[in-house]
């Protein structure tokens, strides 16, 4: 049904793939179709980053979920936390066209459940199995669905950050802001001027093939220069989707994920509002952070390596704060999803509730440990790659 290859399997985060082949628009039509028999919801709001190959996967999923009877809303670009919180509002599914901090040659989809929430890993299985056993289309007349266009759905998910902190919380604040050239590029230096921000952008012109190249949450050494070359308090660079995030300051460095939880999870445990006096981490976090939170009196659940199996404590757990280090940081109370330009905010929020600037207060935080991560490259991708080399391990 879906053409020549190897049908579109589900990986640590959706679907990926080299866009066109592994990704062709007649797999992202079956598997909206697929999809959208699974998740059996009459709504689905769709959105996508800059990537060029994106509006044309983009097309096919929206094709795909209306052959199936869905009612589909069209976004246009939006990060994928914006999707997650719009879906959440509203009580429909969500699609994200996306392969977030991949090169631009990638793409994907991502799924969420209605409500917003991530699929469980039995609705990716179904999804799958929908998939081997798909015929052609049976519905006709009436009974195809619509598309529509929401041409407000960025200001809908930017009054829903800013209403979450003061009104003028960043007043004179000299902020350097890189978007990866990706699905943040309008809405986060949006968001930090309305509360009063003095932004100073990078990465965000994005042309359709420069996403994730060499600049944002993967690439942030020309974000930490600007922040030391212009004396700004601090700087913020997003993945191409914005689900992650990692900050800058002087004085400090580079803050990853695990140095922002070190900052903002104690302050939060002051304020009684770290429920259980827990965070949530995975098996790559930081000595030093486990030695911080042991020191602020913390208690830690540790997940495998995921943003999803951080969800998944956080929910099991009653959670409100997990993250990697990576920059996924998920605020349970906040967000189904992690979102980059909340966390930044919180990390934000707490230095000048501290009144202390941020990079000595995130210095201080916690001691890094020495640690090495190694990518290797395989000749070819294997969703079964963990399984294959477990032994080796």
């Amino acid at each position: 049904m879906v053409g020549a290859g190897t049908p579109p399997r589900f990986g640590t985060d959706g679907v990926r793939g080299v866009a066109n082949t592994e990704l062709s628009p007649a797999h992202v039509l079956a598997l909206g179709r697929a999809g959208a028999r699974v998740l059996g919801a009459r709504r689905v709001l769709v959105g996508h980053d800059t990537r060029r190959s994106s509006p044309m996967l983009e097309a096919a999923l929206v094709a795909g979920l209306a052959a199936e009877g869905v009612e589909v809303v069209r976004t246009g670009v939006l990060p994928t936390p914006a999707i997650a919180a719009l879906a959440h509002l509203e009580g429909a599914a969500a699609a994200m066209v996306t392969a977030s901090h991949n090169p631009f040659a990638d793409n994907g989809v991502k799924f969420f459940a209605p409500g917003g929430h991530k699929l469980a890993p039995a609705a990716e299985v179904a999804i799958e199995a929908e998939l081997a056993a798909l015929g052609a289309p049976t519905l006709a007349g009436a009974q195809v669905g619509t598309v529509v266009v929401d041409e407000g759905a960025r200001e809908v998910y930017a009054d829903s950050v800013l209403s979450q902190f003061p009104a003028g919380l960043l007043d004179g604040q000299a902020l350097v802001v890189d978007c990866a050239n990706g699905a943040m590029s309008q809405v986060a230096p949006q968001v930090l001027r309305a509360l009063g921000a003095e932004v100073t952008l990078l990465g965000a012109s994005p042309d359709g093939c420069n996403i994730n190249d060499r600049c944002g949450a993967t690439h942030p050494e020309r974000m930490l220069a600007a922040v030391q070359a212009t004396g700004a308090v601090a700087g913020l660079a997003f993945d191409g989707d914005g689900d992650r995030v990692v900050a800058a300051a002087a004085g400090v460095g580079l803050i990853d994920g695990d140095r922002l939880l070190a900052v903002v999870a104690p302050a939060l445990a002051r304020q009684g509002r770290l429920a259980g006096r827990t965070l949530v981490i995975t098996v790559m976090s930081n000595l030093g952070l486990r030695q911080a939170m042991a020191r602020q009196d913390i208690s830690l659940v540790e997940t495998a390596v995921g943003d999803r199996h951080v969800l998944e404590a956080l929910d099991a757990g009653g959670f409100s704060l997990g993250g990697e280090q990576s920059g996924h940081i998920i605020w349970r109370d906040r967000a189904t999803t992690g979102d980059g330009l909340l966390a930044g905010l919180l990390l934000l929020q707490t230095a000048l509730e501290s009144d202390t600037p941020l990079g000595p207060l995130a210095a201080a935080a916690m001691v890094s440990a020495p640690q090495v991560l190694v990518n290797v490259a395989t000749a070819r991708r294997d969703p079964d790659i963990a399984r294959t080399v477990a032994d080796e391990i």
